[in-house]
């Protein structure tokens, strides 16, 4: 599991887990947080695991293991010490990694794979959106030990659940029916769906700095732009991968950088805007790269996890 970049750095190796994603925490530079698994995934359990980058390189601050899988995590918006971590066994876990135990609390209620998790950052709002292989998106308010809405709609799995920076209540979903959906949660029904790709996608996000932008990675290998006012057809096709995208993020920094990882085992950077848009190609992980993210603290720092060699990298994208 790990971070990577064009400048070097360092690695730490958890034996025996194959990590699936990986979050910056928003309070503590250098701290990250990684969702990992047994086995693929296909059996076994899964582990949470609190890193540390400093002087002496990436350091395990705690580590958390569950009965089942951990295939995502999002850090709570209000306290600097809690996650979420959604499971195969279609649960979330609320943990507090100033304690020894836990988890707090369980969520249980998705039928199949709880494959996607994600704690709001709008203001005035503390919900959380979980998409799941039952094809259903679900609505928590973590204070609340039941969901408090079902996303149905989706005629496929749901890989991923991103709420939306700009506006409250709205979040997208990106599902194996090849659609991208954009949700209210406060309207029944979806807001708007997408035929983003002609195969199964994977990953979506929202630009950070323009409210109507996503993007989606697919197992065809592409990357597309999607402007919510005319989706029609992509704003940008960003080709080059040559295995199934397994995540991608935008910048927190810049309105037209991304980054996304593979199936190919690379970790590339983008930048839409320009007419050659791959700006660099990281090649450090050995098997499948399935988690990305980008720090909020540090404008070249990245993390990503990888699912097989079960190690993290850490260096500074150029």
């Amino acid at each position: 599991m790990g971070t990577a970049g064009g400048g070097g750095g360092g690695a730490l190796r958890l034996p025996g887990l194959h990590g699936y994603a990986a979050e910056f925490s928003p309070y503590w530079p250098g701290r990250v947080a990684c969702a990992a698994a047994q086995y693929y995934g296909i059996a076994g359990c899964g582990t949470l695991a609190v890193l540390e980058q400093n002087e002496a390189g990436i350091v395990l601050l705690r580590s958390f293991d569950w009965n089942d899988g951990l295939f995502d995590v999002t850090w709570s918006e209000n306290n600097e010490h809690v996650l979420i971590t959604s499971s195969g066994d279609g649960s979330l876990q609320i943990w507090d990694t100033a304690k020894t135990k836990g988890p707090l609390q369980v969520y249980k209620e998705h039928t199949q794979e709880a494959y996607s998790v994600d704690w709001s950052q709008t203001r005035g709002e503390q919900l959380v959106i979980s998409g799941s292989w039952d094809q259903t998106a679900k609505l928590w308010d973590p204070a609340v030990g039941k969901s408090l809405c079902t996303f149905k709609g989706h005629e496929g799995v749901i890989y991923s659940t991103i709420w939306s920076p700009h506006i409250p209540g709205c979040f997208a979903s990106a599902s194996g029916d090849q659609t991208l959906r954009v949700w209210d949660v406060k309207a029944p029904g979806v807001k708007l769906v997408i035929p983003a790709h002609q195969a199964e996608i994977l990953s979506c996000d929202w630009c950070k700095y323009d409210e109507n932008l996503l993007v989606t990675g697919a197992v065809d290998c592409s990357l597309k732009g999607w402007d919510l006012r005319n989706i029609r057809q992509p704003v940008f096709i960003l080709l080059g991968h040559t295995y199934a995208i397994r995540r991608v993020k935008f910048s927190p920094f810049h309105a037209t950088l991304l980054a996304s990882c593979s199936y190919d085992f690379t970790v590339r950077f983008w930048d839409f805007s320009k007419p050659n848009p791959l700006l660099e190609t990281v090649e450090h992980h050995t098997e499948f790269t399935c988690g990305l993210d980008l720090s909020l603290h540090n404008c070249g720092q990245i993390k990503m996890t990888c699912n097989i060699c079960n190690e993290i990298l850490n260096g500074q994208s150029k």
